[in-house]
C-alpha cells in the first residue's frame, strides 16, 4: 500500500517542479483534489509570473526532493503523511546562473479512490508567521510544533556557560564585522542548526544572531531576558537567552537602538543599500510587529541581495519573500546595515 500512495506524492512533487518553473501553465495532470488548494495555487501561480517578469529572471529548472517526516495516521482506503519538500530553482539572470534552495513542510492526506489515490488535502503550516508568542510573565511561548502540537519539555543542551560562546564580550576593544564569515556560516547551517545551539521551532532569528555572532558581534549579557543581546542555554527547562536573540520583533528593537559599542546597526531605505552580512526584517500584516528574520549571503546579477533564514529553512532567496506563503500585499521591511566596526 505504501508504494501505491506513495507514486501520487511523487506525481506531486513533478507538479511542484513545473509549478516553480512555469508558473501559470496548465497541468496536464493532477491528484490533488483539494478545491482549496486549488484554487489557492491558481492565485499563487499568477502571482509567481508576475514576480518572475518583474525581477527580469528567466526559470531554467526545479529539483525538489521529498522526504517522508512521518505518518499521522495510516488505514487502508487514508494515508495523512507530514512530508518535507526540499525545492533548488535554478534561473538566469543577466547572463548569470543563480539557485535558490527552500525546504517546506507540508501535511498531505491521501485518499483511495477505486484503485487510485489520490491528495484529499494540503496544509501548509507556514511556520514564518508564527513568531514567538509572549505568555505571561514575558516568556515566549516555544513548545508547539509546526502543527500545533505539544512538544517535550526540553533537556538540557549544551553547557550553561558556553565559553566559546561567550568569547566576545561587550566592553572589550572595537572589532571588525567579518561579513564573509557571518555569510559563510550562514552557507554552513542554513538546513541543519548548529548544534553548539538549541534549534528552536520558530527558529529564524537564533540563526540570524548566531550568523552575527560569527561575523564578530560581541555578546551583551546583562543576565536579564528584557535587555541586551546574549545566548547561554538551557539549564534543564528554564531558558537562558535575550529575547533579542531569538525573537524577531525584539531584535528590531536591538538593531534599532542607539548605544556607543557592542552590535550596532544603521536602519536604510532601500534593499539595495545593504551588504553582505547585513539583516532584513518582515511584518507580514504591516502592523509595525515584525515575524522574521534573515541575513544576506549574495546578491544577483542585479546586485539585489538574496538572504538565508530557517523556520522553513532557505538559501539564497530573494529578499522580498513574495514566493513565501506567509507574504500579504501588506507585508513591510525593515533594512538594517550593520556597522563595520563593533
Amino acid at each position: 500500500m505504501e508504494q501505491q500512495w506513495k507514486q501520487s506524492l511523487y506525481v506531486y512533487v513533478d507538479q511542484v517542479n513545473k509549478g516553480r518553473v512555469a508558473p501559470g501553465a496548465e497541468q496536464q495532470r493532477s491528484t490533488v483534489r483539494d478545491p482549496r488548494f486549488l484554487l489557492e495555487q491558481g492565485e499563487r501561480s499568477r502571482r509567481l509570473a508576475q514576480w518572475y517578469e518583474r525581477r527580469g529572471i528567466t526559470p531554467l529548472r526545479s529539483e525538489t526532493g521529498v522526504r517522508t517526516l512521518r505518518t499521522v495516521r495510516q488505514n487502508p482506503s487514508e494515508v495523512v503523511a507530514d512530508v518535507a519538500l526540499h525545492s533548488a530553482l535554478y534561473y538566469e539572470k543577466g547572463g548569470i546562473t543563480h539557485r535558490e534552495d527552500v525546504i517546506e513542510a507540508e501535511r498531505l492526506t491521501f485518499v483511495l479512490e477505486g484503485s487510485t489515490w489520490e491528495i484529499a488535502a494540503v496544509e501548509r503550516s507556514v511556520p514564518e508567521r508564527n513568531s514567538m508568542r509572549r505568555v505571561a510573565g514575558g516568556e515566549p511561548a516555544l513548545r508547539l510544533s509546526k502543527w500545533g502540537e505539544s512538544l517535550p519539555v526540553p533537556q538540557p543542551s549544551q553547557p550553561l556557560l558556553n565559553k566559546n560562546i561567550l568569547r566576545g564580550i561587550t566592553g572589550s576593544k572595537e572589532v571588525r564585522y567579518r561579513r564573509e564569515d557571518a555569510a559563510a556560516y550562514a552557507d554552513r547551517w542554513w538546513k541543519d542548526g548548529n548544534p553548539e545551539f538549541e534549534v528552536f521551532e520558530v527558529d529564524c532569528t537564533n540563526y540570524v544572531s548566531q550568523c552575527l555572532f560569527a561575523g564578530g558581534a560581541p555578546i551583551n549579557y546583562t543576565g536579564k531576558r528584557e535587555t541586551g543581546w546574549w545566548y547561554k542555554g538551557y539549564n534543564g527547562a528554564q531558558e537562558w537567552w535575550s529575547f533579542s536573540w531569538a525573537v524577531s520583533d525584539s531584535l528590531q528593537r536591538y538593531l534599532g537602538a542607539d548605544r556607543s559599542s557592542g552590535l550596532r546597526a544603521e536602519a536604510v531605505e532601500r534593499a539595495d543599500q545593504l551588504m553582505l552580512g547585513d539583516i532584513i526584517l518582515y511584518d507580514w500584516d504591516g502592523n509595525g510587529h515584525y515575524q522574521h528574520s534573515t541575513i544576506v549571503t549574495a546578491f544577483d546579477a542585479a546586485g539585489q541581495p538574496l538572504v538565508n533564514a530557517r523556520t522553513v529553512s532557505s538559501r539564497h532567496r530573494f529578499w522580498d519573500y513574495r514566493d513565501s506563503y506567509a507574504w500579504t500585499d501588506r507585508t513591510a521591511y525593515r533594512f538594517f546595515h550593520i556597522n563595520d566596526y563593533l
